[in-house]
């Protein structure tokens, strides 16, 4: 199968079935962390050309391999860098902010980009004591979340207890998601939200946390119907191999992170394969290679189509990571036509 031949005919579910992209803005070795964040706006131009309905960046915090830490700065640059794609965060680690600042950076993006603004929002906090005490912050702040969701909504409704009101959020429509970590499936039913789940390596799990979520789902003002994103790793080439070569930079780079205790930037996937592993990063790194979804057209394609059926989700969010940035291109540029997204004429 080659780059030039689309996948026919258009698979219904696939093509009933929304797609978007969040990107971390990892960096890559030799490369600078401002390159990283221009290579997240190119990447936000690519997907809008492809037709994808979201693009979202990440907070990250003291992580070395990670440039983007101000996701709202970032996605005003996304925005601004493209005309038609929603924008938005996943997301903005509540626990890290006060709710009042989230809504009014929230509002002003509404306002300059109004009608493409999401807002998606975590539960968790820096990923080290060092980073935890930088933001003024520990862990139990996590558990909070639910009130501080309350307060960030009640913002946007002029709701809030203390008698201020919020300008320019308040009377704003800018959706709401919950990135469902742990508690966060309850949370989003409660509070009726729809809810990203990032499972796809796990998908008793995950069916697990949508079941839940949709068990406790309460009608709101933001959303009348329980709404599911699943979100994973997806790498689409001409050939499984190729597709899994995509994969391993992430791989070594977890596996590395959680036995150095650092995360380091993207090494070429052939570096990867000439590296000499300690029996215990090799493990964790070939555990980071299971369950992903990777393969040719057909083979993702019929992958998706089981995972969309098996959960019901209205959503796929797809998070790929690689050193190769124009093997990442292709991947999405792949996705993109088993889905059967349309292109714009032009990639401006």
């Amino acid at each position: 199968m080659t780059a030039e031949t689309p996948v026919t005919p258009a698979n219904p579910v696939l093509s009933a079935t929304r797609f978007s992209v969040l990107d971390r803005s990892r960096t890559r070795e030799g490369h600078s962390a401002p390159e990283a964040l221009r290579d997240t706006v190119r990447l936000a131009r690519h997907a809008e050309h492809l037709g994808f309905h979201r693009f979202w960046v990440s907070e990250h915090h003291g992580v070395p391999g990670v440039a983007g830490s101000a996701p709202t700065v970032l996605a005003a640059a996304v925005a601004a860098a493209t005309h038609t794609i929603r924008v938005g965060t996943g997301g903005v680690m509540l626990p890290n902010h006060r709710p009042l600042v989230v809504a009014e950076q929230f509002g002003v993006l509404e306002s300059l980009f109004p009608g493409r603004i999401d807002m998606g929002l975590g539960r968790s906090v820096g990923f080290t004591d060092g980073v935890r005490r930088a933001l003024g912050r520990d862990k139990d702040d996590a558990d909070d979340f639910a009130g501080q969701l309350d307060e960030l909504l009640g913002w946007f409704g002029g709701t809030s207890p203390t008698g201020v009101h919020a300008r320019p959020p308040e009377g704003l429509a800018v959706p709401p998601f919950v990135l469902a970590m742990g508690e966060g499936a309850e949370i989003a039913a409660r509070s009726g939200l729809p809810m990203v789940i990032g499972e796809l390596r796990d998908r008793d799990r995950m069916r697990r946390g949508i079941d839940r979520y949709r068990a406790g789902f309460r009608p709101s003002a933001w959303a009348e119907e329980p709404y599911v994103v699943v979100s994973g790793t997806i790498a689409v080439a001409d050939t499984p191999q190729n597709a899994h070569r995509v994969l391993l930079p992430e791989a070594w780079a977890m596996a590395y992170s959680r036995t150095h205790g650092t995360f380091p930037p993207l090494s070429p996937a052939e570096e990867v394969e000439r590296r000499t592993m300690t029996a215990r990063e090799r493990g964790l790194y070939e555990s980071g290679l299971t369950g992903q979804v990777y393969g040719t057209e057909e083979q993702v394609a019929h992958e998706l189509e089981s995972v969309i059926k098996e959960t019901g989700a209205q959503e796929v969010l797809v998070t790929t990571s690689t050193y190769d940035r124009e093997a990442l291109f292709d991947s999405y540029r792949r996705v993109a036509r088993i889905a059967g997204l349309s292109s714009s004429p032009t990639e401006g």
